[in-house]
């Protein structure tokens, strides 16, 4: 019996230590394929194992939100232009061409600071090598981890069939859009055929982020499990991906650095959280050989 206590205050620390994970913030329309002049809500959640809540945040913690369409002038602006807002920022945007539109969420830094064990937990949860290292190296393992943090989400969303948008006007979502921490397909997702490859880069700063981890998710349909894996950047920072089922898919990646000397009175460490969103072809998203 006393066997069973413990095993059941063992689950109820590992339940608590996952809840300190919950770090995935991701963007999501009710569908990923829309109709031209569709207008939606495209929404922030965040939650573990792609499924979660909204991310129920304020006005001033959004730096950027923007949709940018398949062509240059095709933009729309929802970032909130008072800082000192107390409402929850609008999210409903007008997708009037046809073509793949990207979606994208900037927050400001927010502060979380957790026990030393949960916190090596956390790191090695997320693939945070680096960030385990030097805690190790400046003998810094029994102290909390005080963060900093932001995130980073994109979403990309299909609008009408595309086979009927040219190539040319239809780039949008192969495009870097200058965050921190960045995941950019080097294909549009939606004019991949089954079973192809898509390749994706990882930025860090517009730079290639050589080794870092990408957790990938795909919802599963018929209600089956979501399928998860973990895979790394290789040195031209690219994971290489094939597309064999509808998805919905989830990626993530995190990157966590010292925290810059302005924010030492507070934080030692400061995180960036990326996450990119998309539907992929009809008929589980496995990992590819890397070039």
């Amino acid at each position: 019996m006393r066997r069973n206590v413990n095993m059941l205050a063992v689950a109820g620390i590992i339940s608590i230590a996952s809840a300190a994970f919950a770090h995935e913030v991701w963007l999501e329309a009710p569908r990923f394929r829309l109709q031209p002049g569709e207008t939606v809500h495209v929404r922030a959640f965040v939650g573990t194992n792609f499924s979660g809540g909204p991310w129920t945040t304020k006005a001033a913690k959004v730096q950027r939100l923007r949709r940018f369409g398949p062509t240059p002038a095709d933009t729309a602006n929802l970032t909130p232009k008072n800082f000192t807002e107390t409402d929850t920022f609008r999210t409903a945007f007008t997708f009037a061409q046809p073509g793949t539109h990207v979606v994208l969420l900037q927050s400001t830094s927010s502060f979380i600071e957790l026990p030393a064990d949960q916190f090596t937990a956390y790191l090695r949860e997320e693939g945070l090598d680096y960030a385990l290292k030097l805690r190790q190296e400046n003998e810094e393992t029994t102290k909390p981890g005080r963060e900093t943090y932001s995130r980073c989400a994109k979403t990309l969303l299909q609008v009408g069939d595309p086979a009927l948008v040219p190539l040319a006007a239809d780039s949008a979502c192969r495009h870097a859009y200058g965050l921190p921490l960045e995941l950019v397909p080097e294909q549009n997702p939606y004019r991949l055929a089954a079973d192809k490859a898509l390749t994706v880069r990882v930025l860090r700063g517009g730079k290639p982020a050589f080794g870092a981890a990408v957790q990938v998710w795909q919802r599963q349909p018929g209600g089956l499990p979501t399928t998860h894996y973990t895979t790394r950047a290789n040195q031209s920072g690219r994971i290489l991906l094939r597309l064999s089922g509808p998805g919905p898919y989830l990626l993530a990646t995190v990157d966590m650095r010292p925290a810059p000397a302005r924010l030492h009175t507070r934080a030692d460490w400061q995180s960036t959280w990326a996450s990119l969103t998309f539907a992929g072809p009809p008929a589980a998203i496995r990992p590819a050989i890397k070039h």
